[in-house]
């Protein structure tokens, strides 16, 4: 933000930051995105998505830069004059590398729920803990504490940081979460539960998976209602078996995953990272736009996009299926 806040129209510089980066960027790894973790954890190999979904994030990935680099240098030749810069440039340079040992303690905390499993755990009112979520929440929480005492303050303050935006999103997904708990276990009744109608949609007629509306619906509900959780209905809808998910039907878990990833880009509270950008930009002074001005960006520019990824990867006899 700091390299275009000379610029008079920035806006879209961060729409597509939150397209690109907070969501369709994050494909290739469970490390990327919030579902993918999901998935993980549940059994899938943490490589399936750089191979199986490499295409369709090149394709996508792809659309959006060629759109990104149109949109840019138009208003660019709009903008006549530049304004003075507020920020001038200076050298660039990595401060704080010591910084890195801990990024590499939270990123091995992550991996250790999905490839340490002892089969220990701890009941508590009710809920099970898992060691391995027990011993990685306490890493997580030890490297996050280290950072606030080790890195030097000045660090922080020539990157702008405050707690403003951080505590606006954990306000904002608390909320969430507490309100979709009712939808998600309706979702998760599957075809004895309200939403049965739409449940049976994921199911064809000869009852294999229709991958459309894996696609579809998973995205269109990872847009309002966080993907994680959403992510997590689908794949047990398509039958819960990693093994299965990544062989006879991985193009119905490219459908769920792609969905969930893709489509959380969809509104500002699709991904708490989306929230998170505007709430920083928004602090640096970007004059971002409304929750329902996001959307027209998003619908105008993405769902073009989804709809090229459904006819490429997803309808039956789709040319790109499986590659």
């Amino acid at each position: 933000m700091r390299a275009n806040d000379d610029r008079v129209h920035n806006v879209h510089v961060v729409v597509f930051f939150i397209f690109i980066v907070s969501n369709c960027g994050g494909a290739l790894t469970p490390l990327g995105d919030p579902p993918l973790f999901v998935g993980f954890l549940k059994g899938v190999d943490f490589f399936w998505t750089t191979k199986a979904l490499f295409t369709e994030t090149l394709l996508v990935i792809g659309a959006l830069l060629a759109l990104f680099y149109v949109i840019d240098a138009r208003l660019y030749a709009k903008e006549g004059r530049v304004k003075p810069d507020p920020t001038p440039d200076s050298r660039v340079g990595v401060k704080g590398l010591s910084m890195l040992a801990l990024i590499g303690v939270v990123v091995a905390a992550i991996l250790l729920r999905g490839y340490w499993k002892p089969g220990i755990s701890y009941k508590l009112a009710g809920v099970d803990f898992p060691l391995q979520d027990i011993i990685s929440n306490i890493l997580m929480l030890a490297g996050g504490l280290a950072s606030l005492k080790l890195a030097n303050p000045i660090y922080r303050e020539q990157n702008g940081f405050s707690w403003g935006p951080v505590k606006e999103v954990a306000k904002l997904f608390a909320g969430i979460f507490i309100c979709i708990v009712p939808v998600i276990a309706i979702l998760a009744a599957g075809r004895s539960g309200a939403l049965a109608p739409l449940v049976a949609l994921v199911t064809n007629a000869d009852g294999s998976p229709n991958n459309v509306m894996y696609f579809w619906l998973t995205g269109a509900l990872s847009s309002f209602l966080d993907n994680a959780p959403t992510y997590l209905v689908f794949f047990e809808l398509a039958g819960g078996n990693p093994q299965q998910l990544m062989g006879p039907l991985a193009v119905t878990l490219a459908a769920i995953s792609t969905g969930a990833v893709f489509m959380g880009a969809n509104s500002y509270i699709g991904n708490a990272p989306n929230f998170m950008v505007y709430a920083i930009a928004k602090d640096m002074g970007v004059k971002m736009p409304s929750f329902f001005g996001y959307m027209v960006w998003s619908v105008a520019i993405l769902i073009p996009i989804f709809a090229l990824v459904t006819v490429l990867f997803f309808i039956r006899g789709a040319p790109l299926a499986g590659l």
